[in-house]
């Protein structure tokens, strides 16, 4: 299902211009703090009143200041999950799970429970009350509650920030599922570019208010010019494979993409199985020979495409390898020394990849 949002409004100093359409799973909101990106997603909630806006889901027109149509927050049937799950703490999970689907009539309700507790793996928790659950597992039980509201459309304005490395790794699965099972369009406000990379299906990147940038993730992610100075160590490409074998032997699973294969450990899923890559650009060596002899499994070959200033020091080389981009951050002094130049046949060595898919290695 589409959305399609078009917004100017001015909040103070800022002054909000985005406008974006997108074909539907995770639309990834992203910047840094202060550019816009939750005053957006509550312009589309319902919770501020634009200056201007068209926003619509599928065919349902949500607000449209030209043609003097607003729905009220509770009739545009939007699921909303904030950074805290703000559960109500006098009621167990299962409880909560009721308060949502309260909320919509019973003929257009399309989440069944029985669903959404295995897409979010809280059956085992309907008893428990929020204080004796951990912050993966709070924020599962408030993603079960807005999807029980058989919304139109989920927003989720940074989810994973109150959490620890290791909570933020329980949930990611979970919300990877979310976003290959449930239709709808759901829109995801995120400054980390590990989750946005790992999860989004298209990126809108906010600077001070302005849309700067929009296109799938793949796309995006090789604009390392768009990253937050302090996430730039984290910015590379996302190449989209498949499992093709794995070697039980030495523990690895082989992926396949037209840029060629990855080893990576551990198993995941069976042959044909899903499997996005994310390879930063830090973590990438050149070569003008394909090494030999080296502990390093993968090795892509490729053509310099392009050339970019990093920093003072470094440049981003873009690799196109067979089609798939691969980056990779290089000295100034390197690049000079291996007399780096558009067209110049390469081999990208990857030292480090982080791979999701629907049957992610435990």
């Amino acid at each position: 299902m589409s959305l399609t949002v078009a917004v100017r409004h001015r909040l103070g100093s800022l002054a909000l211009d985005v406008g974006f359409e997108s074909a539907g799973g995770i639309t990834a909101v992203f910047g840094a703090s202060g550019c816009g990106k939750t005053s957006l997603v509550n312009v589309i909630a319902g919770l501020i009143r634009p200056d201007f806006a068209k926003i619509s889901v599928g065919d349902t027109v949500l607000v449209d200041t030209e043609r003097g149509i607003d729905l009220p927050p509770h009739k545009r049937r939007i699921g909303y999950v904030f950074q805290e799950a703000r559960l109500f703490p006098h009621m167990t999970v299962e409880s909560n799970l009721a308060y949502g689907e309260w909320f919509t009539p019973k003929s257009e309700r399309y989440a069944g429970r029985a669903q959404i507790l295995d897409l979010l793996g809280i059956g085992h928790l309907l008893k428990r009350r929020p204080r004796d659950l951990s912050g993966g597992e709070k924020q599962r039980v408030a993603i079960g509650r807005a999807l029980l509201a058989s919304p139109r459309l989920l927003l989720m304005d940074e989810p994973l920030a109150s959490l620890d490395a290791a909570r933020k790794a329980e949930i990611m699965p979970y919300l990877e599922r979310l976003r290959d099972e449930v239709q709808i369009p759901i829109v995801y406000v995120s400054h980390s570019v590990a989750e946005v990379m790992r999860l989004a299906s298209d990126v809108a990147v906010l600077a001070q208010g302005k849309l700067v940038a929009f296109g799938p993730a793949a796309e995006i992610a090789q604009r390392l010019d768009l990253v937050p100075a302090e996430e730039r160590e984290e910015g590379g490409v996302i190449i989209d494979m498949r499992v093709t074998s794995h070697d039980e032997g030495f523990g690895l699973t082989r992926l396949a993409s037209p840029a060629g294969d990855i080893y990576v450990p551990g198993r995941i899923g069976p042959e044909g199985t899903p499997a996005r890559v994310r390879i930063r650009a830090r973590d990438v060596m050149l070569a003008l020979e394909e090494p030999k002899h080296i502990s390093a499994l993968n090795i892509l070959r490729g053509t310099v495409a392009a050339i970019t200033p990093a920093d003072a020091a470094s440049v981003n080389v873009r690799l196109d390898c067979s089609g798939e981009a691969v980056v990779a951050r290089v000295t100034r002094h390197s690049a000079a020394v291996l007399k780096l130049a558009p067209g110049t046949p390469a081999f990208a060595v990857v030292k480090a990849v982080s791979v999701s898919g629907p049957a992610e290695a435990r």
